[in-house]
């Protein structure tokens, strides 16, 4: 596989993965959801583990990068909530 085609994969993979922060959220609380129901099988439950962790990631690396924009626009510092 080539660089290019092997970034042309991650990059497809990624927006699989979810579009926007908030559809990533909502699959994963309704993932997590169905998981303690206890009523998946077992081959159905480690695919719904395997994708909520693809989600979990997904949803930590946005809020990083936001929170990294935020720390751009506040000078370098990140101000409390209360703090406005």
């Amino acid at each position: 596989m080539t660089k290019s085609s092997a970034s042309a994969k991650d990059a497809s993979q990624k927006d699989a993965v979810s579009p926007s922060y908030e559809q990533a959220l909502d699959e994963l609380e309704r993932l997590v959801a169905s998981m303690e129901a206890g009523q998946l099988p077992l081959d159905q439950l480690l695919a719904s583990y395997k994708r909520g962790a693809e989600l979990l990631g997904f949803c930590r690396e946005r809020l990083q990068a936001v929170e990294q924009q935020v720390k751009v626009l506040e000078g370098g510092d990140l101000k409390p909530w209360g703090d406005s």
